[in-house]
């Protein structure tokens, strides 16, 4: 027990250590600072380019959310995740120990090469995280955490991140043992965990962009990310990401939104009148939506951004962070099956 109680120790003092130098010292590896810019980006948007040009530029509820922001990115790491991560970890290595294990790795994904690697990561990650996101609108206990980041009634970049901290513990839980068979190296990954952070801002923005813009963008991205690993010369970098604009933004363009989530997808998600056929929800894509098409739950009646948000008995839901923070576990109902059979009622 001494020895658990020594990681939760340093746990705490390393992350608050990490926390406060990536505050201080801005870099390209400073996650606090990408989570900055990449806000300050999608609300100029919304600025400038607003798709409900009714909905005021401090929409309903925008403080709240901004603070999930800083609480859930930040503050819940340094309070709980990031001791509990490390204290799981070597709980899990304890255990597989009593067998004779070091690891449980069955696939040497990191022996290939680096852009391999990425993919095989971001693709595997990805598409556990849409089994999770339909098994918290299915498990009625879990729905009921989910209800945090559906009571968003008026949709903006930083409605991502108005979660319950409970989500993390469930997402990371059905994570971590495909990550642990992979072999992978979490802290390996910071660029994948950035760009899932912008495409999240993405997904709720209130702004709407032509899919060959964002296949372009997309492709911009590949092309850097590529470029970093192999250019040797300035003309390969532009080469590189002149390609991927090529592939993604004009060749690939108008299949983009079969490919990637997007505002005018996840905005459905979030509508308040389900259709009976979809009882448990539509559109669980977190980053990609090619999951919602191969497994037929991808549903986009419209794109005029015009959609009611939120969940029968949406008023008696708690308004303030505190009092959405504890009605998970005060309201142990079978909350999806019985919103199923709400809206199945003739």
């Amino acid at each position: 027990m001494e020895k658990y109680f020594k990681i939760i120790s340093q746990s705490y003092q390393s992350y608050a250590g990490y926390l406060w130098q990536d505050i201080l010292h801005p870099s390209w590896n400073s996650f606090f600072w990408w989570t900055i810019a990449l806000s300050v980006f999608f609300f100029g948007l919304e600025i400038f380019r607003p798709w409900r040009r009714e909905q005021a530029i401090i929409r309903k509820d925008f403080w709240l959310d901004l603070f999930y922001v800083f609480f859930n990115f930040f503050l819940f790491s340094l309070i709980v995740w990031y001791a509990g991560q490390q204290l799981l970890t070597q709980i899990f290595d304890d255990f597989i120990g009593l067998f004779g294990m070091d690891n449980i790795v069955a696939v040497q994904v990191h022996k290939l090469p680096v852009w391999a690697y990425f993919l095989i990561l971001f693709l595997v990650g990805d598409f556990v995280s849409w089994n999770v996101h339909r098994i918290l609108h299915r498990v009625g206990w879990m729905w009921e955490f989910h209800k945090v980041h559906h009571s968003v009634e008026q949709m903006g970049f930083a409605a991502h991140v108005r979660y319950h901290w409970m989500e993390n513990l469930i997402y990371w839980t059905f994570r971590f043992l495909p990550f642990a068979i992979l072999g992978a190296d979490m802290s390996q990954i910071f660029a994948i965990h950035v760009f899932n952070v912008a495409s999240g801002h993405f997904n709720h923005v209130n702004c709407t962009v032509n899919p060959r813009v964002t296949g372009s963008v997309f492709g911009a991205l590949i092309g850097l990310g590529l470029a970093s690993l192999y250019a040797s010369e300035w003309w390969m970098w532009i080469l590189m990401v002149a390609g991927g604009v090529l592939v993604f933004g004009l060749i690939l363009g108008k299949y983009m939104r079969y490919i990637l989530n997007s505002p005018e997808m996840h905005l459905w998600h979030h509508a308040w009148d389900i259709p009976k056929d979809r009882p448990n929800g539509m559109n669980f894509g977190i980053t990609l939506a090619i999951w919602d098409y191969i497994f037929g739950t991808a549903v986009v009646p419209r794109i005029d951004g015009e959609v009611r948000l939120g969940f029968d008995h949406l008023e008696e839901f708690p308004k303030g962070f505190l009092g959405q923070e504890i009605y998970g576990f005060s309201h142990p109902k079978t909350g999806a099956q019985l919103k199923a059979q709400e809206i199945s009622k003739p």
